[in-house]
């Protein structure tokens, strides 16, 4: 991925727009981390007005979203929902067409939704308006409750903070683990949170309670090499399995076990990026136990192999690289 195109409208979401400038727009050559070609489109260059009564000047038409290797959707108000502009649409179904990556963040997925493109596939957006897409579009299978959704080259976003999630998610894909977490540490952000986290958290409100669990998280961040059972984990929390279960949910938006394999996976990402280790080495390091434990949750979590991803990702001849024990 070297060029994103983002597509602005009358009425945009500041926040959201902001998102996408963050995540593709900054240079982070420093960090060791590759620039992209990014540029902000709209139908009509010009200024554009914001729904918060400002306006950017934006200095390129559509054309360049027909090359860009990533278009990005940014919200339009409920009132145009249905009347995106014609020329947008046509740039969003090229998009899909040629296999670019498709990124909506929020209710920019309504704009996705008119030009047809999530048809039969998966999707989410904000869980304010599930129900209004859900009927304006019954053909998209449509998921109120998570972060963000990845349908192939589609990724749909829910409101403001996960889209930066679904930003993360993408970089992933395409610099690895290791760069991408270097970007959410000049976010000050965390790199780990899923797309399949709820949307809504419930947070606790006593404060001990949430730093017993930040104090059980970090420990089990360092040692996934563990056998790190519900038991256990509540066991160092001083609850109960059935009461850690539940608050660790209502804090996370993800049950433990799935926390816990999300964590061991990027993990063994930056392993594979930074150490020349034997897979079966990595596999215990990060509590998989086995290569092939290992390569069952790479396939079913980012759809490769373990060795397929240290072919795109490794840097182990880097002076960064760890070598094998």
């Amino acid at each position: 991925m070297k060029t994103v195109a983002c597509i602005v409208q009358d009425g945009f979401a500041p926040f959201e727009f902001g998102v996408a400038c963050e995540a593709f727009g900054l240079d982070r050559s420093d960090d060791g981390v590759p620039n992209f070609d990014f540029r902000i489109v709209a139908s009509e260059p010009g200024p554009v007005a914001s729904k918060m009564g400002f306006s950017i000047n934006v200095e390129h038409d559509l054309s360049f979203a027909y090359e860009a290797d990533l278009v990005v959707v940014c919200p339009i108000p409920r009132e145009w929902w249905g009347r995106t502009d014609p020329r947008v649409l046509d740039a969003v179904r090229d998009a899909a067409a040629r296999g670019a990556w498709l990124l909506s963040v929020c209710s920019g997925s309504f704009v996705l939704a008119e030009a047809g493109v999530l048809d039969g596939r998966r999707a989410t957006t904000h869980w304010m308006y599930a129900d209004t897409m859900m009927s304006m579009y019954p053909q998209i299978d449509i998921d109120p409750d998570v972060l963000f959704v990845q349908d192939g080259s589609i990724i749909t976003s829910a409101g403001t903070a996960a889209g930066l999630d679904a930003c993360l998610h993408l970089l992933r894909q395409e610099i690895g683990a290791e760069l991408t977490n270097r970007v959410a540490r000049r976010m000050v952000i965390p790199p780990q949170r899923d797309g399949g986290q709820a949307q809504f958290i419930d947070r606790p409100i006593n404060a001990v309670q949430s730093d017993s669990l930040a104090v059980v998280t970090e420990w089990a961040m360092e040692n996934l090499r563990e056998e790190l059972t519900v038991d256990h984990l509540a066991e160092r929390a001083h609850m109960s399995a059935r009461t850690f279960a539940r608050r660790f949910k209502a804090e996370h938006g993800a049950t433990p076990a799935a926390w816990l394999a999300r964590q061991r996976i990027i993990q063994a990402q930056r392993l594979l990026e930074r150490t020349d280790l034997r897979l079966e080495a990595i596999a215990v390091e990060c509590g998989f136990g086995s290569a092939a434990v290992l390569r069952q949750n790479f396939a079913r979590v980012l759809g490769t192999t373990p060795t397929a991803y240290r072919a795109t990702f490794s840097c182990a001849t880097s002076e960064d690289a760890v070598p094998a024990a």
